[in-house]
């Protein structure tokens, strides 16, 4: 799977830029519903290149995750000094993404340290205590945080850091959701050693996963552990560009809410799995966006302390470029799109039930 590095021309940033950005739009609408929706109210010199970054990271973590185990973190790692290059292959996502780390002066420090998440996964790491779970998230999802924030012009340590928190929150509302399916295949990324203070031996839950009331403690206090970064993370979003407080604010509640879904099912994320139906999601949208994109709490000045070395990274790096952003009537506009897209959703949800029930 190896590649020549010598072999790969250099691509024109003129060439096909149009149908790359198609094809990761594509990407994006098979993939994350809750992103799809909150990259609608970014401004859309920062959704481009949202929607870009998204399909490297889909890419990236398809590869991995290959069926026939073919996936590689050092083809990926090959990919990636190409890209920076400026000698992408010739995938839609790679190129997409070369134009935006050089537009945009995106350290490679970030993707580097994503793709070592993926290689812990592909290893099957379990974790010791939650400061190695909040390493591992982040790899895989502060990693995401930090590239967004670079999107949008943010490079002061301050904001920065509150966008990794925000990552890093969001990846364990996913944990706390996935705890039975992660199980099932052979992956645990809950502490070890809170497991163990309940009482649960983490090698019997995974060969046979099953919800009990100690098992719900510990998904309780993962959840506990998010609520603190989403709560430090909202200062932040309050203070990004106009243009992107709503979309990365939705992506907030839209997330946090996966951990309120679990709460609402008594932390039994083994049995089933949460969903936040189109209509609760609606509701949070209407009832959370609002608070959110004023400033009203104060700014800590510290992230995770497994996220320093990104915002070092960050802000070593001269920036590029910068979004404009937009007036606050196109923000207000894209605003009301959302809602309507989340109603409409939920009318052809309830049509769908309708129809199997008349079906019967």
């Amino acid at each position: 799977m190896s590649v020549a590095l010598a072999t790969v021309q250099e691509f024109s940033w003129a060439d096909s830029g149009e149908a790359d950005m198609a094809a990761c739009r594509d990407a994006l609408c098979g993939g994350s519903k809750s992103f799809h929706a909150a990259s609608k109210l970014l401004p859309e010199d920062v959704r481009d290149p949202a929607i870009a970054l998204y399909a490297f990271c889909r890419e990236a973590d398809e590869v991995i995750d290959a069926a026939d185990g073919s996936g590689s973190v050092e083809w990926l790692r090959e990919r990636l000094t190409l890209a920076y290059a400026g000698r992408p292959l010739p995938f839609a996502a790679d190129r997409a993404f070369a134009r935006i780390a050089d537009r945009f002066a995106i350290p490679r420090a970030l993707p580097e340290a994503l793709l070592e998440g993926f290689e812990w996964d592909k290893e099957g790491r379990r974790y010791p205590d939650i400061a190695a779970v909040r390493a591992y998230a982040v790899r895989v999802a502060g990693t995401v945080g930090g590239m967004m924030a670079v999107l949008m012009g943010v490079r002061d340590p301050d904001r920065l850091a509150t966008a990794i928190d925000l990552g890093v929150a969001m990846q364990l509302s996913n944990i706390a959701r996935d705890v039975g399916e992660d199980a099932r295949n052979g992956r645990l990324y809950l502490p070890l050693d809170w497991m163990r203070q309940e009482g649960i031996d983490p090698d019997a839950f995974l060969a046979a996963p099953a919800f009990s009331p100690a098992l719900g403690r510990v998904v309780a206090r993962l959840l506990q552990e998010a609520d603190v970064y989403y709560e430090r993370a909202e200062a932040g979003i309050a203070r990004l560009p106009v243009g992107c407080r709503f979309g990365i604010g939705a992506a907030r509640l839209l997330y946090a809410e996966i951990g309120n879904q679990v709460r609402r099912n008594g932390m039994d994320s083994v049995s089933g799995r949460a969903v936040v139906s189109g209509k609760r999601k609606l509701w949070v949208l209407l009832s959370g966006l609002a608070k959110i994109a004023v400033p009203m709490a104060p700014m800590q000045g510290e992230t995770v302390p497994e996220g320093a070395y990104l915002v070092d990274a960050v802000t070593r790096v001269a920036p590029r470029a910068e979004p404009v952003s937009p007036p606050w009537w196109a923000v207000t506009d894209r605003l009301v799109w959302t809602f309507e897209l989340f109603a409409k959703l939920e009318d052809r949800q309830r049509m769908q039930v309708q129809g199997m029930i008349a079906g019967e």
